[in-house]
């Protein structure tokens, strides 16, 4: 009996008969929602938020992701996708729902797990036999065993991998690169049972280019150690350039002559690490876990939330060299977005540099050609609105349009005395010199002598 409801789900997801229901339609939900509809599936976007909901009913993508409102579009128009905002409905009419809510941390570093289980919740209530349940959003390790498994067998009372199917996918995209990278990074599918990863894996070859099983511990592990190897990596690159400050050598020029060696690839440093990811997920691999002075992981969170008040520190000391108080300046930041070419600024570092300078009495504009954000400073509509009489320009975004500025007409707009604080090293430091800024920038050597605060 098990066995042939096991294979009448697999022969839904074959033939495209399966009913689908993503939780959230955010970053990440949406996208899913979409390539899942343009496999052949009809599929339900549920969301709270009204605007969302009438959006994608419209054909209209309300995220900015490239090629995304062209999928979401065209599956509208066939009858494949739509959005509602009735959980209760569209789960009563699901064979298969993947949850992709947040899962965020609180101000005590710990995770957030409340709109997860509220979602549980409501699948649990709805849930019947043969159902598969796929949890995309990204879980402290130890969570679909302790927590979700527990709590549907629960409400449904029904037993996980034989009543119904439960798995852990978690996501492998990033903003701007959210559809490419669903269907062409290889896709972990971690089932709390050999029947549920095997089921899960079967829906996610629809979509995904390389399916990889294993099972569901494993998996929420490897998603954190992912983001985590790489927010320590950022954390070494940064803490070198605060190395190479202190002796008055430039951090650029050491890891181009490091990154010779064929085994080494050192990052470039920067302002700090923001995004949805990077800054939470190494706090949800070591909860719970005690490590005690021995934590690289927390240390090299400690270090990247650092950066923003040193480009801060670096702002200052050059304000000092130009003669100017920071109470009575202006600085122009380019970029609130997190990182390049994107329009997202969840927790950018764009945000504590702007709010600690507003505290120290700078009057700050910003200037961002993908990201409305302005996190309380003055907004402004073009490169040269922004700099026009500034004392201190501040890179902190690379978007593209930064990587080529013409110094000489922005000299000629900024006051006395210019600044270039370059937190993304993207300006060439001689030329700048040359032309007569005050020129600094994260790991650049000038501040050997300066208390880094």
């Amino acid at each position: 009996m098990k066995t042939a409801m096991r294979e009448k789900l697999i022969r839904g997801i074959q033939d495209r008969s399966l009913r689908l229901t993503v939780l959230g339609s955010g970053y990440v939900g949406l996208p899913t929602a979409a390539l899942f509809a343009d496999a052949g599936f009809k599929v339900v976007a549920v969301d709270i938020k009204p605007e969302v909901v009438a959006a994608v009913n419209s054909g209209v993508s309300p995220i900015n992701e490239p090629s995304l409102e062209e999928f979401v579009s065209r599956n509208v128009q066939a009858g494949r996708l739509k959005a509602t905002l009735n959980s209760t409905e569209a789960l009563t009419r699901a064979d298969t729902v993947i949850i992709s809510v947040q899962t965020p941390i609180d101000q005590n570093k710990k995770p957030n797990l409340s709109f997860l289980m509220e979602a549980l919740k409501e699948v649990g209530k709805s849930m019947e036999e043969r159902m598969l349940v796929v949890v995309s959003s990204t879980v402290p390790p130890g969570t679909m065993l302790r927590k979700v498994k527990p709590k549907l067998e629960s409400l449904s009372d029904l037993k996980a991998d034989v009543g119904f199917y439960l798995a852990y996918v978690p996501e492998r995209i990033a903003p701007g690169k959210a559809l490419k990278e669903f269907v062409e990074s290889p896709r972990l599918v971690g089932g709390v049972g050999p029947n549920s990863t095997k089921i899960a894996a079967e829906l996610f070859r629809t979509v995904c280019k390389k399916v990889i099983e294993t099972d569901a511990s494993t998996a929420e592990v490897s998603k954190l150690a992912e983001n985590t190897f790489r927010d320590v990596n950022i954390a070494f690159a940064n803490q070198l350039a605060l190395i190479c400050e202190r002796h008055g050598v430039d951090a650029a020029e050491v890891i181009k002559l490091a990154n010779t060696h064929p085994r080494v690839n050192i990052h470039m440093p920067g302002p700090g690490v923001g995004g949805p990811c990077l800054p939470k997920d190494p706090y949800l691999l070591i909860h719970k876990t005690e490590l005690g002075e021995q934590n690289i992981i927390k240390t090299a969170r400690q270090i990247n939330d650092y950066m923003p008040k040193r480009v801060i520190n670096l702002i200052l000391q050059a304000l000092k060299k130009a003669g100017k108080e920071i109470g009575d300046s202006k600085t122009a930041i380019l970029g609130t977005a997190y990182k390049a070419n994107v329009d997202d600024s969840r927790l950018s570092p764009s945000e504590p540099i702007i709010h600690g300078l507003i505290r120290l009495g700078s009057k700050v504009a910003v200037y961002d050609p993908h990201c409305n954000e302005t996190f309380g400073a003055k907004k402004t509509t073009s490169l040269r609105e922004v700099v026009k009489g500034t004392d201190c320009l501040a890179i902190i975004t690379d978007h593209a349009e930064f990587r080529n500025l013409n110094l000489q007409e922005i000299k000629a707009l900024m006051n006395k005395n210019p600044i270039i604080i370059d937190a993304r090293r993207i300006v060439n430091s001689h030329k700048a010199k040359n032309l007569g800024y005050i020129y600094d920038g994260v790991g650049f050597g000038n501040s050997t002598t300066e208390k880094q605060s």
